[in-house]
């Protein structure tokens, strides 16, 4: 049927070309003219405009004999061009996941430049100092002369880390170096009211013999953690968790969230000091009372702020 098509298309056009050019001819002998044109110009508009009524022709007649045809113009088309336009619109997320992607491995480039360059660091001589590490914490309050509480905080910063890069050397200058629009932002912030924690860190790794280290502030408002008394975190402890390494792991597992818990809260601390040995006393109260289920509390021993340490001991009551 197709090869009928093209066959028939073809004796169709070859049948009526000669006759748009005869027709052309005959209008340009004429001398005939449309909208004040030439002749010659009017017989090659003649001539455009058979050629287009052969196309029409063509069109019209394979849409009239050839169902495929007619299958393909106005019911494939139409489907391929909404399906088109459907995975275009599937293609936007993908094309947005595509960019976190990117973003994402360049984070990770930039982060794998960093650990490049500090391998350098570590490479080429001792780091006695790393990159955001806290070297001097102090306290100041608003309604104290900040600027010179400022200025003891650098200067016995200045002096705890000279003795970790150079301790060798005597009476030399101050190493410590931060930008002044740090100092005014603390003294803005101070202003409002309140206490506050100012940590000072490294803004690089500083190398044993360094002349100089830069630092920067961070300041953080000295609110209270957790007060006397407090149960900061608790566990259910069952019968069946009574043997030795099953409490202790209890205790690891509350000790870790208690200092999850802090950390939410704001404080700085890494580490909770205990008091007692807590086994023993879980042990010995276990020995005492043979119920099915325990409670396991860590308490504050007392009330410490953000820079303070967090003194625990824990408690076993019976439910």
């Amino acid at each position: 049927m197709a090869w009928i098509l093209i066959i028939f298309i073809i004796l169709l056009g070859g049948l009526i070309a000669p006759f748009a050019d005869l027709l052309g001819t005959k209008i340009g002998k004429a001398r005939f003219s449309i909208l004040k044109l030439r002749p010659k110009k009017t017989a090659t508009i003649v001539t455009i405009i058979t050629g287009g009524f052969i196309s029409a022709i063509s069109i019209g007649l394979l849409i009239l004999v050839s169902e495929e045809f007619r299958q393909r113009l106005f019911v494939d088309i139409p489907f391929l061009q909404r399906t088109l336009d459907e995975s275009k619109k599937a293609l936007l997320p993908l094309q947005e996941e595509r960019k976190r992607l990117e973003d994402k491995i360049d984070n990770k480039e930039k982060e794998l430049n960093k650990l490049k360059s500090d391998v350098k660091e570590f490479r080429r001589g001792n780091v006695v100092i790393k990159r955001g590490q806290t070297l001097f914490i102090a306290q100041v309050t608003s309604n104290s002369n900040i600027k010179l509480d400022l200025g003891k905080i650098y200067n016995s910063a200045d002096i705890y880390v000279q003795e970790i890069v150079i301790p060798s050397k005597k009476n030399i200058k101050n190493i410590l170096l931060w930008r002044p629009s740090d100092i005014s932002e603390i003294e803005e912030v101070t202003s409002k009211g309140g206490n506050w924690i100012i940590l000072i860190k490294s803004a690089t790794n500083v190398l044993r013999g360094d002349n100089f280290v830069f630092v920067y502030p961070e300041l953080l408002q000295n609110k209270i953690i957790v007060r006397r008394g407090e149960v900061i975190t608790s566990e259910i402890l069952e019968k069946k968790d009574v043997d030795y390494k099953q409490i202790n792991s209890k205790i690891k597992i509350l000790l870790r969230k208690t200092r999850d818990e802090i950390k939410l809260r704001g404080s700085i601390v890494n580490e909770i000091t205990t008091r007692g040995d807590f086994i023993k006393k879980i042990r010995d109260t276990l020995k005492i009372n043979q119920n099915n289920k325990y409670r396991l509390e860590v308490v504050s021993l007392k009330e410490s702020k953000t820079a303070d340490p967090i003194i625990v001991d824990l408690n076993i009551s019976k439910l």
